[in-house]
């Protein structure tokens, strides 16, 4: 891509984004993620309605009468985001490729963090780590990150989420707030990881995907490619059976995927490229609010 091509881009894509940011998600997002982080302030004595879990054992039987440790919320965190670069983003049936929504629902996050004095950083991955950009704060961090994920070009097209997770894992010491931005077009079972990655962070994950993997259309005969091996096959879509099955087929990997999201209790949302991703985020803000 041309170098004033992404300029352009990226400047549309920020204009976007910091419009949503600070006039749609501002106050979502802080309830949503900011209250989850607490950080120990001081100790006053007990008064009545008071959790008596946070009651100072300590200071209290020095001091003969009940105290309890008092709470402020941490003001920075750090924001990770998990962008999935593989082969399979490279698709779009609708209004824009799974790629584009991705960066604009990454970017809105970013700026979302920033003005509320977070920090942010990215892990890109396909079956590898294609590149990790370390957590900062700024308007020039993020116009550098939009500018990545644009024209980034990963080494792999395959797909494996534990790999992220994984690395997550490693590379963040402190508690973070994590989004996973994928198709989750994946083979591997990824469980234990995102369930030991979630114990240690707050994971989020957000699944873009085209109305197309859900629903074949009637047009006869089809050339499918599969983005990530390259297997090529013709399929004759005319055949009620065979877009019955393609449904199925769509509906038995959601309710999977949906079960290990349940289990690593990992809050989730999933958005088609046709769909208004604004809406569905607010939506899983409020849910955790």
């Amino acid at each position: 891509m041309e170098s004033s091509e992404i300029i352009k881009k990226v400047r549309k894509i920020e204009i976007k984004a910091r419009g949503l940011s600070s006039n749609v998600f501002a106050g979502q997002y802080h309830s949503a993620f900011k209250g989850r982080g607490m950080a120990f302030s001081e100790v006053r004595e007990y008064q009545y309605g008071d959790d008596v879990r946070d009651i100072d054992w300590n200071v209290t039987a020095r001091f003969n009468k009940p105290y309890v440790k008092v709470f402020e919320e941490e003001r920075e965190l750090t924001v990770m985001l998990l962008i999935d670069v593989s082969g399979s983003l490279d698709f779009g049936t609708q209004k824009q490729m799974k790629r584009d929504m991705v960066t604009e629902i990454a970017a809105t996050l970013a700026f979302s963090a920033i003005q509320n004095n977070d920090k942010i950083g990215v892990i890109f991955f396909s079956d590898r780590i294609e590149k990790y950009i370390p957590p900062k704060k700024g308007r020039k961090h993020i116009l550098y990150i939009i500018r990545e994920m644009l024209d980034f070009h990963a080494e792999s097209k395959r797909t494996d989420v534990s790999q992220a997770v994984e690395f997550l894992t490693s590379v963040s010491k402190r508690r973070c707030t994590a989004f996973l931005l994928s198709d989750f077009y994946v083979r591997e079972d990824f469980l234990q990881q995102l369930t030991i990655a979630n114990r240690k962070h707050d994971v989020v994950a957000i699944q873009v995907y085209d109305k197309r993997a859900r629903e074949l259309p009637d047009v006869g005969l089809m050339k499918i490619v599969d983005a990530e091996s390259g297997f090529e096959q013709y399929v004759d879509t005319s055949s009620r059976r065979l877009r019955e099955a393609y449904r199925r087929y769509w509906l038995s990997r959601q309710t999977q995927l949906q079960e290990t999201f349940a289990k690593c209790n990992v809050d989730n949302v999933s958005i088609a490229t046709d769909e208004d991703y604004v809406k569905l985020l607010l939506g899983l803000f409020k849910q955790r609010a």
